[in-house]
């Protein structure tokens, strides 16, 4: 696996993990509430993040990470490259190379929970609802 920097030619193919990824993990999440979310993601919040790539052997994304100002806000890896280690890889590179040290985690995602607590994150904090006031309660957690 090569972590890289991802480009905007990469972003449908980022959509398409993000969405099958969040189909995989955030059952919680209203149908309607993913449609609402995948252009904002599409069109603004990839641009608002540094993005990190991990691509095979092939070329092929597998997963992406994006970082703002020390946090981790969004990890996604593709649902048929998940318990690979590529999540840690992508991880403890945003750690290591781009200074992350916080990440907010949906409650009710007890796989992503299980797996920041797992690389040394703890919980600090909880809000009741998400970024977008749904009622989707975060995590807050730190290294």
């Amino acid at each position: 696996m090569n972590i890289e920097t991802v480009e905007k030619a990469d972003y449908l193919k980022l959509i398409e993990i993000w969405e099958s990824s969040v189909r995989a993990t955030h059952d919680f999440l209203a149908e309607e509430d993913l449609q609402a979310l995948k252009p904002l993601i599409l069109e603004q919040y990839f641009d608002a993040v540094e993005l990190r790539c991990a691509k095979n052997a092939y070329g092929e994304i597998q997963g992406f990470c994006g970082v703002h100002d020390g946090n981790i806000e969004m990890l996604f890896i593709s649902p048929d490259a998940r318990g690979k280690g590529i999540g840690a890889m992508l991880s403890a590179h945003a750690i290591k190379e781009q200074g992350a040290s916080k990440v907010d985690v949906n409650e009710q995602n007890e796989q992503a929970l299980g797996f920041y607590l797992h690389i040394g994150f703890r919980v600090v904090g909880r809000s009741p609802v998400d970024g977008q006031g749904k009622p989707y309660p975060l995590l807050h957690m730190t290294r």
